[in-house]
């Protein structure tokens, strides 16, 4: 019983390793990308427009 408690505690103490931070970091910069490529097509619609 003993090592339980033990095995246990020093699971709590260990350092946490974060599961979704590369997936998180993936979606962000794809989330940038579309924004960005949003943006540049807003534009060329802007200058088309205006243009002709």
């Amino acid at each position: 019983m003993d090592a339980t408690f033990d095995d246990l505690a020093r699971a709590l103490q260990a350092p946490r390793k974060e599961a979704w931070g590369k997936t998180r970091i993936i979606a962000l910069d794809l989330l940038g990308k579309l924004f960005t490529g949003l943006v540049i097509g807003i534009g060329f619609a802007i200058v088309r427009a205006i243009a002709g």
